[in-house]
């Protein structure tokens, strides 16, 4: 079986590759349109490369920083964004599974507890009904210590949050997370 698997992040995949590498050869694909800022989404590509060529895993990845397009998509508010960014990431890689005759495809970001398994479940068959692939949807969320632990051993980058621009708001903005911590000259 041949398995296109989209990629969230380096974690997800140390924590999961293997357990579709039991069922057959896997397509690491890194697409990701929803991970802002472009620092943030340039750090999150770069782990990912670095851990598959550790693997000598066949990947495929977009590097287009995609924030026109999620913004498009989930309007000002980002009101019913994961759904939507759920639906635009699988359908993506199950197109990319069509082109590399894939049998099936998945997803990395069921090893998330931050996720939401149902929504990312119905995008998967959303997708499957439209391209005529199965999604395989398993819930891997009790590898995620596994994928941060294998992220620190190889000191790959490990971010704070989902990704998109709303999620990075939510994460910090009750904290007092600040960028200059020096005394200012008056």
């Amino acid at each position: 079986m041949k398995i296109a698997l989209h990629t969230c992040c380096a974690p997800c995949l140390a924590g999961t590759v293997d357990v579709f590498q039991e069922r057959g050869d896997v397509i690491p694909f890194f697409y990701n349109p929803n991970i802002h800022p472009l620092i943030e989404f340039r750090k999150r590509l770069k782990a990912f490369e670095v851990y598959a060529e550790r693997e000598a895993l066949d990947i495929e990845l977009d590097r287009e920083y995609g924030l026109v397009r999620f913004l498009e998509q989930v309007g000002p508010t980002g009101s019913g964004r994961c759904p939507a960014c759920y639906r635009e990431r699988l359908g993506r890689t199950a197109r990319l599974a069509a082109e590399r005759e894939a049998d099936a495809f998945s997803t990395t970001m069921a090893a998330s507890s931050h996720q939401d398994h149902d929504a990312i479940r119905a995008a998967g068959e959303q997708a499957a009904a439209e391209s005529g692939i199965a999604f395989l949807y398993e819930d891997l969320r009790g590898r995620a210590e596994h994928g941060r632990e294998t992220a620190r051993k190889l000191s790959l980058y490990r971010q704070q949050y989902c990704g998109c621009i709303f999620s990075e708001y939510e994460r910090y903005k009750d904290t007092r997370v600040e960028v200059y911590r020096g005394r200012l000259r008056g």
